[in-house]
C-alpha cells in the first residue's frame, strides 16, 4: 500500500491507498510546529495507520504540505506557518519509516487528489485527462493535472496566480499591488479588506444576506474574483474542469459556486468567443468529504 500524509497548519492527515487506489484506511493527528515536530507527526500518523492495516507492508509514502518544496529532493524550502526553512523533510521521514518519501506542495498535490473524485467528471463518464485544482485558503493557488500528470513549471511555481491584479482600483494587497485575486479571493485577503474582528465567510455571507453593506461589498469582490480566476485558468490552459477546493470554498459551498458560475455566464453573455469555451460547465466544487491532498500525495509517491 501507499500512505498520503497531508501536512497542514493544525492538523496531519494520513491515507492509506491500495493498488487500486481504494482508500483502505486514514488517521488524523495534530501538527508540530518547527522541525522535529513537522517529522514526528508525520512519521507517527504513518506508524499508526500502518498498525491499523496489519498484513498490509508500506511500499512508499506521499507527503502533501504548504510552501515552498523541491520535489526532486523532498526539500521544503520554505513553510513559514508550520516553522520550516530548508528542511530534507523527504530525506527525514525516509530514514525513519525505512521506505521511499516523495513530498510535494499541498495545492499539487490536491489537483492530483482531485482526479476521478466524484463531480469532477460528471456527465464524462471517464476521468478528465486535465484540470485545475483553484484553492482558496488562507492564500490562493492553482494546481494543475495535464494529461494526467501535475504540470509544476519549470521552476516549480506554476499556479502561483493569487497576485495577478484583475482591479487596479480593487483592495491593496500584501504583495503592493491592487486588486490581486488573493487580496479578494483568500481568508487572508477578506481579513485585510475587513479589518478587526472578521467574521466567518458563512457569517459574511448572512450579514449580506440581511442586507450589510459591507458585508455585501466583500462577497460580491470574493465571487468577482473568484470568478475571473476560472476564466483565467480556462484561457490560459484549457482545462477539462476546475475544481474550487480549500477552507474558504468548503465554508460557503453552494453560495460560492452558484453566483460564481452566474457571474461566468453572464460574461459568457456577453462574449460569444468566451460562450464557446463555456467555463462555467467546467467548474464544480471539491468534495467536502474526500481528502483529496492526502489521496494526491499518496499517488505522487507512486512510480510514474
Amino acid at each position: 500500500m501507499t500512505i498520503g500524509v497531508d501536512i497542514g497548519g493544525t492538523k496531519t492527515h494520513a491515507v492509506a491507498l491500495g493498488a487500486g487506489g481504494e482508500v483502505l484506511g486514514e488517521v488524523r493527528r495534530r501538527s508540530g510546529h518547527g522541525e522535529e515536530l513537522v517529522v514526528l507527526a508525520a512519521v507517527q500518523a504513518v506508524e499508526t495507520l500502518a498498525g491499523e492495516l496489519p498484513g498490509r507492508a508500506i511500499a512508499r509514502v506521499g507527503i502533501g504540505i504548504p510552501g515552498t518544496v523541491d520535489h526532486l529532493t523532498g526539500e521544503v524550502q520554505q513553510a513559514l506557518n508550520l516553522g520550516l526553512d530548508h528542511v530534507a523533510l523527504g530525506a527525514q521521514v525516509s530514514r525513519r519509516l525505512g521506505v521511499p518519501v516523495h513530498v510535494e506542495n499541498d495545492v499539487n498535490a490536491a489537483a492530483l487528489g482531485s482526479l476521478g473524485s466524484p463531480g469532477e467528471a460528471e456527465g464524462r463518464g471517464a476521468e478528465p485527462p486535465s484540470l485545475a485544482y483553484l484553492n482558496l485558503g488562507t492564500g490562493l493557488a492553482v494546481g494543475t493535472v495535464l494529461d494526467g500528470r501535475l504540470w509544476r513549471g519549470v521552476t516549480g511555481a506554476a499556479g502561483e496566480i493569487g497576485h495577478i491584479p484583475l482591479d487596479p482600483d480593487g483592495p491593496l494587497c500584501v504583495c503592493g499591488q491592487r486588486g490581486c485575486i488573493e487580496a479578494m479571493a483568500s481568508g487572508s485577503g477578506i481579513a485585510r479588506q475587513w479589518g478587526a474582528d472578521v467574521p466567518s465567510a458563512p457569517e459574511i455571507a448572512d450579514l449580506a444576506a440581511s442586507g450589510d453593506e459591507r458585508a455585501a461589498s466583500v462577497l460580491e469582490r470574493l465571487v468577482w474574483a473568484v470568478a475571473g480566476a476560472v476564466r483565467l485558468i480556462v484561457l490560459a490552459q484549457d482545462v477539462r474542469r476546475v475544481v474550487i477546493g480549500g477552507g474558504l470554498a468548503l465554508a460557503l459551498g453552494e453560495r460560492l459556486r452558484l453566483p460564481v458560475l452566474a457571474q461566468l455566464r453572464e460574461w459568457e453573455a456577453a462574449s460569444p468567443f468566451l460562450a464557446s469555451v463555456a467555463p462555467a460547465d467546467r467548474v464544480v466544487l471539491a468534495p467536502a468529504d474526500r481528502p483529496l491532498a492526502a489521496i494526491g500525495a499518496a499517488l505522487a509517491a507512486r512510480p510514474v
